[in-house]
């Protein structure tokens, strides 16, 4: 597989306004995929994350925390819980509940949830406050888009070259479908926004 134009640069207030315009992000959204992005790049320079990839990520999850017609709130908050289909084996992978049922509402099967669906067990491994409140929770974008970056370049993963980001994308979701729709849309932002080529 080829990579997707990964976009790394620090873009402008003005920039985050028309490009969420141009891609349809929620502005909310994409400036989270954007902090998220600077911070962990900063953090390991070698990864090369874009926030083009961060957001094609969110996209394919939960359209950005908008799946099932919720919302962000100015704070990144899901306007209602975002929980993905229950993890029983039946056309999913089986997981037995790790958390309780405390993140998905459910104490028998694992559910991912948040904008960027985490699993609970991997919640607890990779959560990340992004926002500074104090509290790493999955279903702020913030937390939830510096957590996808962080389990992205786990390993020092380098997502600039075809390898490394294929890997990355493939550790978030074992599929191949998944990598070409992730891969696709990451490629179409990075056009629309004026940074591919």
């Amino acid at each position: 597989m080829t990579t997707a134009v990964n976009v790394t640069r620090n873009p402008d207030a003005e920039w985050a306004l028309r490009a969420a315009k141009e891609t349809g992000i929620p502005g909310r959204a994409l400036r989270a995929y954007v902090a998220a992005a600077v911070t962990v790049n900063a953090a390991a320079p070698a990864c090369g994350i874009g926030w083009n990839t961060l957001a094609a990520v969110g996209f394919v999850e939960t359209a950005h925390g908008t799946y099932g017609g919720g919302s962000l709130t100015a704070s990144g908050q899901v306007s209602r819980p975002v929980t993905g289909p229950v993890l029983n084996g039946a056309g999913f992978a089986a997981i037995a509940d790790t958390d309780a049922g405390v993140l998905d509402g459910d104490a028998r099967w694992d559910r991912a949830v948040g904008p960027m669906q985490f699993i609970p067990s991997t919640w607890k491994l990779v959560g990340r406050d992004g926002n500074g409140d104090g509290t790493a929770d999955p279903f702020n974008i913030d937390d939830a888009a510096l957590s996808a970056a962080t389990y992205l370049c786990a390993g020092g993963r380098d997502l600039t070259t075809a390898d490394g980001w294929t890997d990355a994308i493939y550790a978030y979701n074992q599929s191949d479908a998944y990598i070409r729709q992730v891969r696709d849309q990451a490629t179409a932002y990075a056009a629309k926004t004026g940074a591919a080529g």
